[in-house]
């Protein structure tokens, strides 16, 4: 019996001490807490969760859950969940504000390349207008030129285009047009401006210089995560010195801003892309001066290279490209059927061509054509939109040979109805306007995006 009795005691003692050993460690946390100060919770959250605005969210919405239980469970517990939401607050208003234009727009898709133009002018930024007034193009032969009336279109009611714009007769000038711009294109899901360029002091044979544009159009594209390359018009005396020295302004002049454009190659380069617009019009040989290794102008390998995207309208075209040194062709026209290249049944042929070539190729999808409020004898190259369905029908039939990059024709070429660009209802006088009905200004920006999201998930089957 007294064995066990000593057994018994010291059982006991052993149970005294564990226990005071325990609530002397819950003191110390309880001591460790009290001290606790917001200042010092400097990382904020755990595991860098505040990083994320999402998570972030989804804590202080707990933490609210959290603080309404505590007023029902004690003191202690309230003072430990207020310490986690200091902490958390703490941390939140030392990080950056979250970009609300990134949470509502769609995410840039580089793989889609819009042409985009900024040759249009009215009389508050440019003094007058400038290709809203574009004058009407006389057929090639006299007697059929005779049957069609001629002159100029008078803005801003009678404008140079079989639609009309929601922002008006705009000039490209204005920066709430340029950003208005930015934010539709990014809307869009596309990702790559290609901005139609003439050198300095050179435009168009209706239109003014715009290079002294480039810069806001950089800043306002970067401000949207967009980028930017370059749609080299054919202005007058284009050949390969030419081009060598224009191609070496661009890159000197704009190559350092964050939003200029650079495409990752197949060997892991990151080069700039230039679009050559009327390629053809020069002889291969002139063009293989500037992009062959062996050219007596060549720009290969030297800070100046870049990746030459060659029109291509007929198929002889390909052979041309190829021998003149071009990295890849696009078609351009959004009218299927116009042209060899632009004819979509077509598109299957030229992709295997640049792929045995090594070349890429780069089809051009379009939302319609129509240009005859420039050239009203062109009735025959009219493509109605169908209420989207052609649009969707040319990107269909350009994701199924799988390219690396599609390119949109366009944004705003209104002139020959081939925009995305918001357009609204409108009627003056003797002109009617098309306009998008049943669907809203912006269908067309939708369309793309949806598209854009569409390529997105196919590209990543075809690259399994």
């Amino acid at each position: 019996w007294i064995l066990n009795y000593d057994i018994m005691a010291r059982f006991r003692r052993r149970t005294c001490i564990i226990l005071l050993l325990f609530i002397l460690f819950i003191c110390s946390i309880m001591m460790a807490l009290k001290t606790l100060r917001p200042d010092r919770a400097g990382f904020g959250d755990p595991f860098g969760l505040g990083l994320l605005p999402e998570l972030q969210q989804r804590i202080v919405l707990l933490d609210n859950k959290q603080n309404s239980l505590n007023r029902v469970q004690g003191d202690t517990v309230t003072r430990v969940s207020n310490l986690h939401s200091i902490a958390v607050n703490t941390m939140k208003a030392s990080m950056p504000p979250v970009n609300k234009l990134e949470e509502e727009l769609a995410s840039p898709n580089y793989n889609f390349h819009i042409f985009y133009y900024s040759w249009f002018g009215n009389p508050q930024f440019d003094g007058k207008y400038i290709h809203w007034n574009h004058p009407l193009l006389p057929h090639w032969d006299p007697k059929i030129a005779n049957n069609y009336p001629k002159g100029r279109h008078n803005p801003p009611e009678d404008i140079g285009a079989n639609f009309y714009p929601e922002l008006g007769s705009y000039s490209s000038k204005d920066p709430s047009v340029i950003e208005a711009h930015m934010k539709q294109m990014r809307s869009a899901s596309t990702g790559v401006i290609v901005l139609s360029w003439y050198p300095p002091g050179m435009a168009d044979e209706n239109g003014e210089p715009t290079d002294d544009l480039v810069p806001v159009i950089l800043d306002y594209a970067h401000k949207y995560n967009l980028k930017v390359t370059f749609h080299i018009e054919p202005y007058k005396d284009r050949d390969d010195r030419s081009m060598y020295h224009n191609v070496k302004y661009i890159i000197d002049k704009y190559g350092g801003h964050p939003a200029f454009y650079r495409h990752k190659t197949s060997t892991g380069r990151f080069l700039p892309m230039f679009y050559v617009y009327d390629s053809y019009v020069t002889m291969p040989e002139i063009w293989a001066n500037l992009l062959t290794v062996s050219g007596s102008q060549t720009i290969r390998n030297t800070p100046y290279d870049a990746l030459f995207i060659a029109l291509l309208v007929e198929e002889r075209h390909k052979h041309d490209i190829h021998r003149s040194g071009f990295d890849g062709m696009y078609t351009y026209f959004a009218t299927n059927g116009f042209s060899y290249g632009s004819s979509h049944h077509n598109w299957a042929s030229l992709k295997a061509f640049c792929d045995s070539n090594n070349l890429m190729f780069i089809p051009s999808v379009g939302p319609g054509y129509i240009d005859t409020s420039i050239r009203p004898w062109n009735n025959h190259n009219t493509r109605n939109r169908v209420n989207g369905k052609y649009y969707e029908t040319a990107f269909s039939a350009a994701l199924l040979v799988r390219p690396e990059i599609i390119s949109i024709t366009s944004f705003n070429e209104w002139h020959e109805g081939t925009q995305i660009e918001k357009a609204v209802p409108k009627r003056t006088g003797q002109v009617v306007y098309l306009d998008y009905k049943p669907h809203k200004p912006n269908v067309y920006l939708e369309l793309t995006q949806k598209w854009s999201e569409k390529y997105r998930k196919e590209q990543e089957q075809w690259l399994m």
